[in-house]
């Protein structure tokens, strides 16, 4: 089976997990430290049960990493050649502050490249998904559905994506070089994989991120990143793999447009930081 025509039951899926986070959502729910301190709810688990299942009656010969069931021997992942990515539910603090910036995560991984991802938005019942050659797409609740692409130029003036809750010395860094070369920056601050989205829909220019991610957090949204026609790239300049490792952590890395102008004046900035 390809891709494509596993994606149209993804977006489903994808729905109906977060479709099934909204009422703890709506009432408060118990949050749970894991061994990382990072909180987890009952929503996480139950988007996670449901996507699990559903992804397994897909197809049952494509395993499932999730961020609520991670615990996988890197000897048996190396040995994987298509897998999905799951994070059931992305920006669990944004959730727990009832912020409607929380998503649900799903993306098909071949060898280390996202073939296609999509990220969902239970709130607003808005749905991301694209993937490198294919195309991506903004879809509504009421089932409208728009082609996104990503923006080559600034609008008025150069924004960049930024986490509420993480930067890092290196980081601040980075936006003082941008604002050099840019003039005063537009800091757009936003929750969970919806950075990646901002710059799918040509809302923002770059998301520069030198602080710690996951790959759950990041695999799903640069499907929709690099189907938009942008690209998530290392400080060295090269993509942003899922090969199988020993840690899940992210290196650092810059999301952008493929063919923007400026593409080698960021990745030299970049480079000094490394």
């Amino acid at each position: 089976m390809t891709a494509q025509p596993l994606l149209a039951a993804v977006i489903e899926l994808v729905r109906q997990a977060g479709a099934a986070t909204l009422p703890f959502w709506r009432c408060d729910t118990a949050v749970t430290a894991k061994s990382d301190d990072s909180p987890v709810t009952a929503a996480d688990l139950a988007a996670h049960y449901l996507l699990v299942d559903g992804l397994q009656a897909l197809d049952a010969s494509i395993p499932v990493l999730s961020e609520e069931a991670a615990d996988i021997s890197l000897s048996e992942r190396a040995q994987w050649q298509r897998w999905w990515v799951v994070d059931p539910l992305d920006g669990t603090k944004e959730f727990i502050a009832r912020s409607a910036e929380f998503t649900v995560n799903v993306a098909l991984v071949e060898q280390g490249r996202v073939l296609f991802g999509v990220v969902g938005v239970p709130v607003t019942g808005r749905c991301y998904y694209g993937g490198a050659g294919l195309g991506a797409w903004r879809a509504e609740a009421d089932g409208a559905v728009s082609d996104i692409r990503v923006r080559l130029a600034p609008a008025a003036g150069f924004t960049v994506v930024a986490s509420k809750r993480h930067s890092s010395p290196a980081q601040e860094c980075l936006l003082e070089g941008l604002r050099e070369r840019f003039g005063e920056l537009a800091l757009a601050n936003i929750g969970s994989s919806l950075k990646f989205c901002l710059l799918a829909e040509g809302a923002a220019d770059c998301y520069p991120r030198l602080a710690p991610t996951c790959q759950w957090d990041t695999a799903a949204a640069q499907g929709v990143l690099e189907g938009a026609g942008g690209e998530v790239l290392d400080i060295q300049g090269q993509p942003l793999s899922y090969l199988a490792r020993e840690s899940f952590l992210n290196p650092s890395f810059l999301a952008l447009p493929a063919a923007a102008a400026w593409r080698g004046e960021l990745l030299e900035l970049a480079s000094t930081l490394g």
